[in-house]
Protein backbone atom coordinates (compact mmCIF):
# COMPACT_ATOMS: atom_id res chain seq x y z
CA UNK A 1 0.00 0.00 0.00
CA UNK A 2 1.10 3.13 -1.46
CA UNK A 3 0.00 6.28 0.80
CA UNK A 4 1.44 10.52 -0.37
CA UNK A 5 1.74 12.88 2.66
CA UNK A 6 3.16 16.06 2.38
CA UNK A 7 3.62 17.60 5.81
CA UNK A 8 0.12 19.05 5.94
CA UNK A 9 -2.97 18.23 8.02
CA UNK A 10 -5.09 16.27 5.30
CA UNK A 11 -1.95 14.36 4.32
CA UNK A 12 -1.91 13.57 8.04
CA UNK A 13 -5.16 12.31 7.75
CA UNK A 14 -4.69 10.53 5.08
CA UNK A 15 -1.50 8.57 6.44
CA UNK A 16 -3.26 7.28 9.43
CA UNK A 17 -6.40 6.11 7.90
CA UNK A 18 -4.03 4.16 5.28
CA UNK A 19 -1.70 3.24 8.48
CA UNK A 20 -5.12 1.45 9.87
CA UNK A 21 -6.21 0.26 6.46
CA UNK A 22 -2.25 -1.36 6.55
CA UNK A 23 -2.68 -3.02 9.65
CA UNK A 24 -6.31 -4.38 9.20
CA UNK A 25 -4.71 -5.66 5.50
CA UNK A 26 -1.25 -7.41 6.87
CA UNK A 27 0.45 -5.64 4.32
CA UNK A 28 4.10 -3.11 4.14
CA UNK A 29 3.09 0.94 4.00
CA UNK A 30 4.91 3.11 1.66
CA UNK A 31 5.39 6.41 2.58
CA UNK A 32 5.75 8.27 -0.53
CA UNK A 33 6.71 12.28 -0.15
CA UNK A 34 7.73 13.59 -3.53
CA UNK A 35 9.49 17.26 -3.75
CA UNK A 36 10.67 19.74 -6.31
CA UNK A 37 13.58 22.75 -6.34
CA UNK A 38 13.96 23.48 -9.97
CA UNK A 39 12.73 27.49 -10.41
CA UNK A 40 12.73 28.86 -13.21
CA UNK A 41 14.78 32.90 -13.04
CA UNK A 42 17.55 31.23 -10.46
CA UNK A 43 20.99 30.62 -11.34
CA UNK A 44 22.79 27.45 -11.69
CA UNK A 45 24.84 27.83 -8.43
CA UNK A 46 21.55 28.38 -6.32
CA UNK A 47 19.92 25.00 -7.32
CA UNK A 48 22.56 22.66 -5.48
CA UNK A 49 21.38 24.57 -2.29
CA UNK A 50 17.93 24.35 -3.61
CA UNK A 51 17.73 21.30 -4.23
CA UNK A 52 19.67 20.46 -0.50
CA UNK A 53 17.32 22.20 1.11
CA UNK A 54 14.01 20.64 -0.57
CA UNK A 55 15.27 17.20 0.33
CA UNK A 56 16.27 18.52 3.44
CA UNK A 57 12.30 19.05 4.39
CA UNK A 58 11.39 16.11 2.01
CA UNK A 59 13.38 13.49 4.68
CA UNK A 60 11.92 15.35 7.79
CA UNK A 61 8.50 14.41 6.64
CA UNK A 62 8.86 11.47 5.76
CA UNK A 63 10.70 10.72 8.75
CA UNK A 64 7.78 11.89 10.88
CA UNK A 65 5.46 10.13 8.84
CA UNK A 66 7.11 6.93 8.89
CA UNK A 67 7.12 7.57 13.19
CA UNK A 68 3.32 8.39 12.91
CA UNK A 69 2.43 5.44 11.09
CA UNK A 70 4.61 2.78 12.96
CA UNK A 71 1.72 3.56 16.27
CA UNK A 72 -0.66 2.29 14.06
CA UNK A 73 1.27 -0.48 12.16
CA UNK A 74 4.70 -1.70 12.62
CA UNK A 75 5.57 -2.72 8.55
CA UNK A 76 6.36 0.45 7.13
CA UNK A 77 8.89 2.27 5.15
CA UNK A 78 9.21 5.80 3.90
CA UNK A 79 11.43 8.27 1.96
CA UNK A 80 11.73 11.37 -0.04
CA UNK A 81 11.39 10.87 -4.05
CA UNK A 82 12.54 13.99 -6.20
CA UNK A 83 10.22 14.86 -9.32
CA UNK A 84 6.59 14.96 -9.76
CA UNK A 85 3.46 13.76 -6.99
CA UNK A 86 1.95 12.07 -9.64
CA UNK A 87 4.76 10.22 -11.33
CA UNK A 88 6.21 9.59 -8.48
CA UNK A 89 2.83 8.07 -6.87
CA UNK A 90 1.99 6.04 -10.22
CA UNK A 91 5.57 4.17 -10.11
CA UNK A 92 4.96 3.23 -6.41
CA UNK A 93 1.51 1.96 -7.64
CA UNK A 94 2.87 -0.56 -10.41
CA UNK A 95 3.41 -3.20 -7.30
CA UNK A 96 0.75 -2.05 -4.78
CA UNK A 97 -2.77 -2.96 -3.88
CA UNK A 98 -3.83 0.54 -2.95
CA UNK A 99 -3.45 4.01 -2.99
CA UNK A 100 -4.06 6.54 -0.45
CA UNK A 101 -3.75 10.04 -1.05
CA UNK A 102 -5.40 13.35 1.03
CA UNK A 103 -8.20 15.52 -0.41
CA UNK A 104 -5.78 18.51 -0.45
CA UNK A 105 -1.72 18.69 -0.22
CA UNK A 106 0.87 21.72 -0.62
CA UNK A 107 4.28 21.28 -1.61
CA UNK A 108 4.87 18.36 -3.95
CA UNK A 109 1.27 17.09 -3.52
CA UNK A 110 -0.41 20.73 -3.92
CA UNK A 111 -4.04 20.02 -5.37
CA UNK A 112 -4.57 16.44 -4.92
CA UNK A 113 -8.12 16.59 -5.01
CA UNK A 114 -8.53 19.82 -7.01
CA UNK A 115 -5.76 19.57 -9.31
CA UNK A 116 -4.51 17.37 -11.99
CA UNK A 117 -2.52 14.91 -9.74
CA UNK A 118 -5.03 13.13 -8.16
CA UNK A 119 -7.06 13.39 -11.56
CA UNK A 120 -3.91 11.68 -13.59
CA UNK A 121 -3.04 9.22 -10.47
CA UNK A 122 -7.44 7.72 -10.33
CA UNK A 123 -7.04 8.19 -14.17
CA UNK A 124 -3.72 5.90 -14.54
CA UNK A 125 -3.03 4.21 -11.13
CA UNK A 126 -3.30 0.53 -12.08
CA UNK A 127 -4.62 0.11 -8.36
CA UNK A 128 -7.37 1.15 -6.40
CA UNK A 129 -7.78 4.55 -5.27
CA UNK A 130 -8.96 6.29 -1.79
CA UNK A 131 -9.33 9.68 -1.28
CA UNK A 132 -9.12 10.64 2.28
CA UNK A 133 -11.87 13.21 2.76
CA UNK A 134 -14.47 14.52 4.85
CA UNK A 135 -15.58 14.44 8.62
CA UNK A 136 -12.96 13.93 11.38
CA UNK A 137 -14.68 10.65 12.69
CA UNK A 138 -15.49 8.02 9.91
CA UNK A 139 -14.64 5.18 12.31
CA UNK A 140 -18.83 4.66 12.59
CA UNK A 141 -21.03 4.13 9.90
CA UNK A 142 -21.91 1.63 6.92
CA UNK A 143 -19.65 0.63 4.26
CA UNK A 144 -21.50 2.41 1.17
CA UNK A 145 -21.19 1.05 -2.77
CA UNK A 146 -22.19 2.53 -5.43
CA UNK A 147 -24.03 -0.78 -7.92
CA UNK A 148 -25.20 -0.39 -11.63
CA UNK A 149 -25.07 -3.32 -14.33
CA UNK A 150 -21.45 -2.92 -15.21
CA UNK A 151 -18.69 -5.12 -14.86
CA UNK A 152 -17.14 -2.28 -12.72
CA UNK A 153 -19.60 -2.08 -10.33
CA UNK A 154 -18.21 -6.24 -9.36
CA UNK A 155 -15.02 -4.67 -8.54
CA UNK A 156 -16.54 -2.32 -6.55
CA UNK A 157 -18.95 -4.96 -4.62
CA UNK A 158 -15.33 -7.11 -3.83
CA UNK A 159 -13.67 -4.08 -2.70
CA UNK A 160 -16.61 -3.05 -0.58
CA UNK A 161 -17.30 -6.63 1.42
CA UNK A 162 -13.78 -6.75 1.83
CA UNK A 163 -12.88 -3.88 3.39
CA UNK A 164 -16.66 -4.01 5.48
CA UNK A 165 -15.30 -7.52 6.45
CA UNK A 166 -11.87 -6.04 7.26
CA UNK A 167 -13.73 -3.44 9.54
CA UNK A 168 -15.91 -6.53 11.35
CA UNK A 169 -18.55 -4.41 13.06
CA UNK A 170 -19.61 -2.13 9.99
CA UNK A 171 -23.00 -2.76 7.80
CA UNK A 172 -22.36 -2.80 3.66
CA UNK A 173 -25.13 -0.81 1.98
CA UNK A 174 -25.66 -1.39 -1.59
CA UNK A 175 -27.57 1.57 -3.36
CA UNK A 176 -28.46 1.65 -6.61
CA UNK A 177 -30.10 4.68 -8.00
CA UNK A 178 -32.42 5.23 -10.80
CA UNK A 179 -34.56 8.28 -12.60
CA UNK A 180 -37.62 8.47 -13.76
CA UNK A 181 -38.38 9.12 -17.59
CA UNK A 182 -40.36 12.59 -17.95
CA UNK A 183 -43.90 12.68 -19.84
CA UNK A 184 -43.09 13.30 -23.72
CA UNK A 185 -46.46 15.51 -23.43
CA UNK A 186 -45.89 17.50 -20.30
CA UNK A 187 -42.74 17.31 -19.70
CA UNK A 188 -43.33 16.84 -15.92
CA UNK A 189 -43.35 13.55 -14.50
CA UNK A 190 -43.07 10.26 -15.46
CA UNK A 191 -45.17 9.09 -18.96
CA UNK A 192 -48.69 7.26 -18.47
CA UNK A 193 -48.11 3.60 -17.26
CA UNK A 194 -45.05 3.84 -15.77
CA UNK A 195 -44.59 2.04 -12.57
CA UNK A 196 -41.96 4.03 -10.67
CA UNK A 197 -42.52 1.19 -7.67
CA UNK A 198 -42.03 -1.70 -9.95
CA UNK A 199 -39.32 -0.89 -11.35
CA UNK A 200 -37.59 -0.15 -8.10
CA UNK A 201 -38.87 -3.52 -6.75
CA UNK A 202 -37.33 -5.03 -10.36
CA UNK A 203 -33.99 -3.43 -9.48
CA UNK A 204 -33.90 -4.30 -6.20
CA UNK A 205 -34.08 -7.98 -7.38
CA UNK A 206 -31.31 -7.45 -9.53
CA UNK A 207 -28.94 -5.57 -6.56
CA UNK A 208 -29.78 -8.58 -4.36
CA UNK A 209 -29.11 -11.11 -7.15
CA UNK A 210 -25.11 -8.78 -8.07
CA UNK A 211 -24.87 -8.93 -4.14
CA UNK A 212 -25.57 -12.71 -4.03
CA UNK A 213 -21.98 -14.15 -4.85
CA UNK A 214 -20.35 -12.33 -2.32
CA UNK A 215 -22.68 -12.19 0.60
CA UNK A 216 -21.70 -16.13 0.26
CA UNK A 217 -17.91 -15.06 0.25
CA UNK A 218 -18.27 -13.28 3.06
CA UNK A 219 -20.93 -14.51 5.52
CA UNK A 220 -20.30 -12.53 7.92
CA UNK A 221 -20.54 -9.08 6.46
CA UNK A 222 -24.45 -8.04 7.40
CA UNK A 223 -25.73 -6.41 3.94
CA UNK A 224 -28.46 -3.72 3.12
CA UNK A 225 -29.72 -3.05 -0.05
CA UNK A 226 -31.23 0.57 -0.99
CA UNK A 227 -32.85 1.05 -4.53
CA UNK A 228 -33.13 4.97 -4.90
CA UNK A 229 -34.99 7.43 -6.79
CA UNK A 230 -32.72 10.50 -7.89
CA UNK A 231 -29.42 11.24 -9.15
CA UNK A 232 -26.52 8.82 -8.16
CA UNK A 233 -23.81 11.99 -7.28
CA UNK A 234 -26.82 13.40 -5.31
CA UNK A 235 -27.97 9.88 -3.31
CA UNK A 236 -24.03 8.51 -2.31
CA UNK A 237 -23.04 12.18 -1.22
CA UNK A 238 -25.94 11.95 1.19
CA UNK A 239 -25.29 8.63 1.95
CA UNK A 240 -21.43 9.69 3.02
CA UNK A 241 -22.88 12.01 5.18
CA UNK A 242 -23.10 8.41 7.68
CA UNK A 243 -20.89 6.67 6.02
CA UNK A 244 -17.59 5.22 7.39
CA UNK A 245 -16.66 5.14 2.96
CA UNK A 246 -17.84 5.46 -0.46
CA UNK A 247 -16.85 2.81 -2.62
CA UNK A 248 -17.35 3.03 -6.59
CA UNK A 249 -16.02 1.22 -9.69
CA UNK A 250 -13.55 2.58 -11.74
CA UNK A 251 -15.51 3.76 -15.86
CA UNK A 252 -18.81 2.79 -14.80
CA UNK A 253 -22.01 2.77 -17.22
CA UNK A 254 -25.30 3.02 -16.77
CA UNK A 255 -26.87 4.67 -13.33
CA UNK A 256 -23.11 5.57 -12.63
CA UNK A 257 -22.28 7.00 -15.64
CA UNK A 258 -18.33 7.76 -15.24
CA UNK A 259 -17.59 6.98 -12.27
CA UNK A 260 -13.58 7.82 -13.00
CA UNK A 261 -13.62 10.56 -14.97
CA UNK A 262 -17.21 11.50 -15.06
CA UNK A 263 -19.35 14.14 -13.19
CA UNK A 264 -20.45 11.32 -10.63
CA UNK A 265 -16.82 10.64 -9.32
CA UNK A 266 -15.85 14.21 -9.59
CA UNK A 267 -18.81 15.15 -6.99
CA UNK A 268 -18.10 12.36 -4.62
CA UNK A 269 -14.41 13.85 -4.51
CA UNK A 270 -15.30 17.37 -3.88
CA UNK A 271 -18.27 16.90 -1.71
CA UNK A 272 -18.45 13.11 0.00
CA UNK A 273 -18.34 13.63 3.80
CA UNK A 274 -16.38 10.38 4.30
CA UNK A 275 -13.27 8.58 2.53
CA UNK A 276 -13.82 7.50 -1.35
CA UNK A 277 -12.41 4.42 -2.45
CA UNK A 278 -12.32 4.02 -6.55
CA UNK A 279 -11.89 0.26 -7.07
CA UNK A 280 -10.00 -1.31 -9.86
CA UNK A 281 -9.52 -4.63 -10.84
CA UNK A 282 -6.14 -5.22 -11.85
CA UNK A 283 -5.23 -6.73 -15.76
CA UNK A 284 -2.74 -9.62 -14.25
CA UNK A 285 -1.97 -10.25 -17.83
CA UNK A 286 -0.13 -7.14 -17.75
CA UNK A 287 1.28 -7.16 -13.72
CA UNK A 288 2.11 -10.61 -13.12
CA UNK A 289 -0.62 -10.46 -10.83
CA UNK A 290 0.89 -8.49 -8.18
CA UNK A 291 -1.59 -7.25 -5.46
Amino acid sequence: MVVGVDGSAPGTAALKWAATEAWLREVELRVLVAYHWRMSGVHLAAHGEAQRAAERRATEIADDAVVQARAITTDVRGAPVAGSAAPALLTSARDAGLVVVGNRGRGGFTGLLLGSVSTHVATHAPCSVAVVRGRGNTAIGPVVVGVDESPAAQAALGAAFEETALRRHAELVAVTTYTAPLSPWTGVGPPFGYDVDKVGADLRQILIHQTAHWRQKYPEVTVGHAVVLGGAAAVLIERSRHAQLVVVGARSHGGFTGLLLGSVSQQLLHHADCPVLIARTRDRTTDGGKR
